[in-house]
Order: structure tokens, then sequence, then C-alpha cells
């Protein structure tokens, strides 16, 4: 599968790194264009291309992943555009001083649902620290029982089984929480597994 990852910040140029390094073909979008991808794709390598937009992005990729500030999401793309398509959102929604937004109890992932009709949105990738996300899914000290989980939830079952493997190709353990809203809420901010490491083991204990 070819991956999109529109949003190229610290978070989304790290997944980009990890993706390719496990073999996976990337296509890149931002909202400065491709001239300020020029470092990272040749970082990259033939692994990695640019897109113009992140409508082009969508229209190439095979899965995409939302990296992007959450207040962002709605109105990015045209909805026919992901329709049909794993949607990843691995944004999150903050509101001033870095406290979780009030949505109301809904989950931030049901409302990006909402935005994409038909999209098959999955919540995952949000929920570590950019250096962690770099380095643990390698490190020698987190294999086997000790490695990372990265998490799923969504309404979409084999929608959640694609992104499943995609974890595991960066390795990590893929953790399913659950349903959009429920399983989503346990990943945002103020979420019980949202920034905190763990293990299968341990993030089962949460759930």
């Amino acid at each position: 599968m070819r991956t999109g990852v529109i949003g190229t910040g610290r978070i989304g140029s790290t997944l980009a790194r990890i993706l390719v390094a496990a073999g996976h073909q990337v296509v890149l979008a931002n909202a400065s264009g491709p001239r300020a991808l020029a470092p990272l794709l040749a970082e990259l390598g033939p692994g990695a291309a640019a897109a113009t937009s992140p409508v082009e992005a969508a229209g190439e990729a095979d899965l995409l992943v939302l990296m992007v500030p959450f207040a962002t999401v709605r109105g990015l793309l045209p909805p026919h555009v992901v329709r049909d398509k794993v949607l990843v959102d691995a944004t999150n929604a903050f509101a001033g001083a870095g406290a979780p937004a009030d949505l109301g109890g809904r989950g931030s992932s049901e409302l990006v649902a909402e935005w994409y009709p038909g999209a098959r949105i999955v919540k995952s990738l949000n929920t570590m620290h950019f250096e962690t996300l770099a380095a643990a899914g390698t490190a020698p000290e987190r294999q086997g029982e000790h490695r990372l989980a990265h998490f799923t939830a969504g309404d979409d079952v084999k929608a959640k089984e694609i992104v499943a493997g995609i974890i595991t190709d960066l390795g990590f353990v893929p953790v399913d929480t659950g349903p959009l809203n429920s399983g989503g809420i346990l990943q945002q901010p103020g979420g019980p597994l949202f920034n905190r490491p763990l293990t299968e083991a341990q993030a089962l204990a949460w759930i």
C-alpha cells in the first residue's frame, strides 16, 4: 500500500521516516507545497514522493494519515476524494494552553467521520511523542513483550486490521481500543492512553 501523510511537522516527518525504513512507499503533502519538502525527500530517498497538495496526496495514496492540527481538518479535503479509503485520524484536539478541547463528550474522530462521510475512519498514531515514535519500534530493549503499543479505534473492522498491519511493520504492537466513540476517547488528549508509552499488557489493563 502507498501511504499518504498529510502534515510534515515533527510527527508527520517522523512517521514518514519510519514508514520508508520499514519498506513502505509514502506520498507527502503539507501546507507549504512540495518545494518545502525537498530536504525531507532527499533524506528519504526513492521510497517517498511529494504531492502538490493534500488533495493530490489523497488521490495517489491507498491509505491516508492526517497529521495536521485538528482545527484544520474540516474542509481540508473534498469528501469524495477519501470516500471508501482508510483515513487514519492522527490529530489531537487541543484548546488553549495545551488543554484538551471540550467536544461535549464526543470523540474528535467522530467529528472527522461526519466531515468525511464514506471514509473508513480509524483513530490511530496520535498518542506517542515523536521522539518515542522515531526510536522505540526498533530499540532492542523494546522487543518481544516489551514492545510499545499503538492503538486503533474505529467501526470498520477491516480498516483497523489494515492499520494494525502497518503498526506491526513499524515494530510496535497494535491494540484495538474498540469503536470510534469510546475507543477514540481513550486515545485522545485527556484520555488514559494519550502520551503514555505502554506495552500491550499495560495498555490492555487501562482499557
